[in-house]
């Protein structure tokens, strides 16, 4: 019996809350989570029975039927609006999403576990390396060579212990000399090349997965010992049963859950360094760990790879007798952890260039391949350090390592064509005006003092006898960051790109004017396009895509003429076209016609219940204090509706 009596006092509370969820949902017209809904219904329903014993203490006996009946749906009304205000209240304090479900509770706690024990070791390995005080936010002092070798030393030795993740940070802070002093960037190339080796006992589980089968059931020969080791993948050489000879690209085992969880330590490392030291603001560590992240991300997922690798072979094949060879990748045997390409005959660059080659050459090559990609196909290498540079048998370079790259639309690449062109010509006009186009123009900006510092810019950089060095494009970045311009993803990319090949550059050539190969580059392709049977092209194809616009004009004239003639003449203009903005304007319509409602009953309640005399329901309840309790309730509850979009607008 006392089963029965609790299973049916459950289905009754259940029915309740259900019922009060349906209720407040279609008068506040907004969905709440399961648990604020419930808290609400469970406040509703203890605060009803008080409300009830309290107006059934007015009434008689002997008072009509509807009498008891109204102020039950009174007494109904206010528990529903001691409901309602919880969930207005607790929108406006604990919006939603402020505290995980139970489910993210418990993951948040398994993830915020191996955080901290990860922090704490990489903390160990700070503090064993000398790199404590920094964290707290002690600037280092970089006045003396030696205190920066010996910071640089330290932080090479750290990124080594702490991992994978932190091992290719290094490799890649070591191609940015635009931010760092050169014993860093010397110190963090020793990186490169020192990296250990996986057993095969664990690369094989991996390739076997990837391929969906044994390794000797794909290859007809596959070496165990590896070519090279990097920090993501391995590379190993094998020959398919065809005869073809490739390389393997094979990830390290659970490669993909170590890098993620100390991707999220990074970005929370660098937030601290950006808040805490005056070093970190300097350098933006918190955009750079963002950059850094996206590429990795990208670069743990090889069927990206092969994509990128596909489309700038694409692009080279459209060249005739291009010097640059790009690996051709074998899609179908290749996979998010495996990549299989062809294998080219040669010697990773790394900088040593065997004794008798043009290094100049070679650096001309280089460059200009990265301009042409850059400038006229579109796609382009986004990481051209030395050890994705190979220097084949016959005196070529191939580029290795697709997992970084970019891509720019027709309208970018013309911007910064133009770019070039004016900084060839030395016109800060329109260099300002290409800039403007390349970069994300904010609403208000001094053009007349950015044309300014663009000419300082091309005094200090572009004149005869001054040698450019990458710092240049360092000042370029200040000048666009000081003026509001947010340069676009990809924009940066080519950037980058453009500082790492100038390290690179100046390790295979030194002394390689870089700007003056740009100068070059602009004379012996953009210029083209200036050329007459380019112009004529140009001309031809806008004047057939114009014809039939052309065509239709005389009759379009004819009838607006004639329409102007006798009188008929009009404008058509259509008001908020836009979908959206009648979807905006109506809500704001609603928002204001509910306040308005809100108010009119609110101050009509408050002269109602103020008001003396009238019919009497009970002995110390009138009718036009009965109604203003109801008005008083109705404006609550426009008011609360108004309030629970006003805290939720934007979420």
């Amino acid at each position: 019996m006392d089963f029965m009596v609790t299973a049916a006092f459950a289905v009754t509370v259940a029915v309740l809350l259900a019922g009060f969820a349906v209720v407040v949902r279609r008068l506040l017209d907004l969905r709440f989570g399961v648990v604020r809904t419930v808290l609400a219904g469970v406040l509703a329903m203890s605060v009803g029975g008080p409300i009830m014993q309290a107006l059934a203490s007015g009434v008689e006996p002997d008072d009509p039927g509807i009498t008891p009946l109204w102020f039950l749906f009174l007494g109904v009304f206010c528990a529903l609006l001691a409901g309602m205000v919880f969930l207005v209240v607790a929108e406006a304090l604990v919006p939603p999403g402020s505290f995980p479900g139970p489910l993210e509770a418990v993951r948040g706690l398994r993830r915020r576990t191996a955080r901290t024990r990860r922090y704490l070791a990489i903390t160990r390995v700070l503090v064993r390396h000398g790199l404590g005080p920094y964290l707290r936010g002690r600037d280092p002092d970089l006045g003396a060579p030696s205190s920066r070798a010996r910071l640089a030393r330290s932080l090479r030795q750290a990124l080594d212990d702490g991992g994978v993740t932190f091992v290719k940070l290094g490799q890649i802070l070591s191609t940015r000399s635009d931010l760092l002093a050169p014993e860093f960037v010397e110190e963090l190339r020793l990186l490169q090349d020192r990296v250990t080796t996986a057993p095969w006992a664990e690369i094989e589980p991996v390739l076997a997965a990837e391929l969906g089968g044994p390794v000797a059931g794909t290859f007809a020969e596959f070496g165990r010992e590896p070519l090279a080791a990097a920090s993501i993948a391995q590379v190993y050489r094998a020959r398919l049963t065809t005869g073809e000879e490739v390389v393997v690209k094979v990830q390290r085992p659970g490669i993909a859950a170590v890098v993620e969880q100390d991707l999220d330590i990074v970005a929370r490392l660098a937030r601290t360094l950006e808040r805490r030291t005056r070093w970190g603001r300097a350098f933006g560590v918190t955009e750079l760990a963002q950059g850094f992240a996206a590429a990795l991300r990208e670069e743990l997922d090889f069927r990206v790879e092969s994509a990128n690798m596909a489309a700038v072979a694409a692009a080279h094949a459209r060249d005739a007798g291009e010097p640059v060879r790009v690996p051709a990748p074998h899609p179908e045997l290749s996979g998010r952890r495996v990549l299989v390409m062809e294998r080219l005959d040669g010697v990773p660059f790394g900088g040593a260039v065997p004794e008798g080659a043009d290094r100049e050459g070679l650096a001309r090559t280089l460059f200009e391949t990265l301009l042409r990609q850059i400038m006229l196909h579109g796609v382009f290498h986004a990481d051209p350090h030395p050890g994705n540079i190979m220097l084949l048998a016959d005196g070529r370079l191939a580029l290795l390592d697709f997992g970084s790259v970019g891509r720019l639309d027709a309208s970018l690449r013309g911007a910064l064509q133009r770019l070039l062109i004016a900084l060839d010509r030395g016109d800060p006009l329109g260099v300002g005006d290409a800039l403007l186009e390349v970069v994300a123009r904010p609403d208000e900006i001094d053009e007349r003092e950015l044309e300014r510092e663009l000419g300082r810019f091309m005094a200090r950089h572009l004149v005869a006898g001054v040698t450019p060095d990458v710092q240049m494009f360092g000042h370029l970045f200040r000048i666009v960051a000081a003026h509001g311009l947010s340069v676009p993803p990809e924009v940066a990319a080519v950037f980058r790109a453009l500082a790492t090949v100038e390290g690179t550059l100046a390790r295979l050539a030194p002394g390689f004017d870089v700007v003056a190969e740009a100068r070059a580059f602009s004379t012996r392709h953009i210029a083209e396009q200036a050329a007459p049977e380019r112009i004529r092209e140009t001309a031809a194809a806008e004047a057939l895509s114009l014809l039939p616009m052309l065509r239709r004009l005389p009759r379009r004239l004819e009838r607006i003429a004639s329409a102007a003639e006798h009188g008929r003449f009009g404008v058509n203009v259509r008001l908020f076209a836009d979908e959206r903005d009648r979807r905006h304007v109506t809500g704001l319509l609603h928002q204001v016609l509910l306040t308005v409602l809100a108010a009119t009953t609110g101050i009509m309640a408050v002269l109602l219940l103020g008001t003396s005399g009238g019919p009497s329901v009970t002995d110390d309840v009138g009718l036009f204090q009965l109604l203003g309790y109801n008005l008083l309730v109705v404006s609550a509850v426009l008011g609360l509706r108004v309030l629970v979009v006003i805290f939720r607008a934007g979420r």
